[in-house]
């Protein structure tokens, strides 16, 4: 069985357990259902059960066979997300694909992770860093293909060397751009690590162009109350195919780096369209931001120092 996604076909993946943050709605729901639907059994952490639950009944619409479940991770807290780690090594099954898709965009107003971490820098970046490696035993046992979610904002701006929790001064485009830039050279750095040591997984990274997910929509609980003006205009231009994706092509890049036999590590993915904001998704040219394994190797020793995991210790 096979699925095909505007030009891409998600090969069959009968027998692969498949993990999905922030798959409760817009574009990782949409990558959840097409991970059903082509055999995987999903699983979907969550912060809000009650999204998720509706967002199970929405795969189950589509796909009445689908394999899915949820479990419980709040990635702005890294007790969470050490507790879905230990949750899912006491199932003892192996993690054949993760996509690290969750994340939070631009709060108005600088806020914290229950650690003391700047929101996004916490929630994009290191929450997952310290999943992957929570989880890294049965990404081992899986032969894993883990693909990290990025953004166009990754080819701008920099990671903040001397303030990267953004206490001297906030600008929340900056720090979304610094967490997903720390993020993408993680990803990186993930695939030279695991090519170096034996770890047997496959890392590539993506970003779904530019599409009208829920990033931008309105977010009480992060201080923004109604839509922004830039999520209403991508809305119209994506109504009228203008320049943008939709939410289902925008999770196309992700799906075909973390499960088609022709994607290598160590790549990344995007829309292949004008600009690379919508389009079928094909490899593109790294970001001149995530070229530097010099950056990459700060960026990663810092954040084992600021989540006080490592990838080297045993579970």
């Amino acid at each position: 069985m096979a699925r095909t996604t505007s030009g891409f076909t998600v090969p069959d993946l009968t027998g692969k357990i498949a993990v999905v943050t922030g798959a409760s709605d817009g574009m990782g729901l949409g990558i959840a259902s097409r991970l059903a639907g082509a055999g995987a059994e999903v699983v979907m952490p969550v912060r809000n059960r009650g999204k998720g639950e509706k967002a199970i009944a929405r795969i189950r619409q589509e796909h009445p066979a689908a394999a899915v479940s949820l479990r419980d991770l709040d990635l702005s807290s890294l007790e969470s997300v050490a507790a879905l780690g230990r949750t899912l090594r006491d199932e003892e099954r192996p993690v054949h694909i993760l996509i690290n898709n969750a994340g939070v965009m631009t709060p108005p107003d600088r806020m914290t992770t229950a650690d003391g971490f700047e929101l996004q820098f916490g929630s994009n970046h290191l929450g997952h860093f310290a999943l992957v490696a929570h989880l890294l035993p049965l990404l081992r046992a899986g032969h894993a293909r883990v693909t990290s979610q990025l953004s166009v904002a990754a080819n701008s701006g920099a990671i903040n060397w001397d303030d990267l929790n953004w206490e001297k001064s906030y600008a929340g485009g900056r720090a979304y751009s610094q967490s997903k830039i720390a993020f993408g050279l993680f990803g990186l750095e993930l695939d030279r690590r695991s090519q170096a040591g034996g770890w047997g997984i496959t890392s590539t990274v993506s970003h779904p162009g530019i599409a009208p997910t829920n990033l931008l929509a309105a977010q009480p609980h992060l201080g923004r109350t109604k839509d922004t003006t830039a999520v209403r205009v991508i809305r119209a231009l994506s109504r009228r195919g203008i320049l943008t994706g939709t939410p289902e092509s925008a999770g196309q890049p992700a799906l075909l780096a973390a499960t088609s036999p022709d994607a290598r590590g160590g790549r990344f993915y995007g829309p292949s369209g004008l600009g690379h904001l919508s389009g079928p998704p094909a490899e593109q040219p790294v970001y001149t931001r995530l070229r530097s394994p010099e950056d990459a190797r700060r960026i990663w020793q810092i954040s084992e120092n600021l989540t006080g995991v490592t990838f080297l210790a045993t579970h």
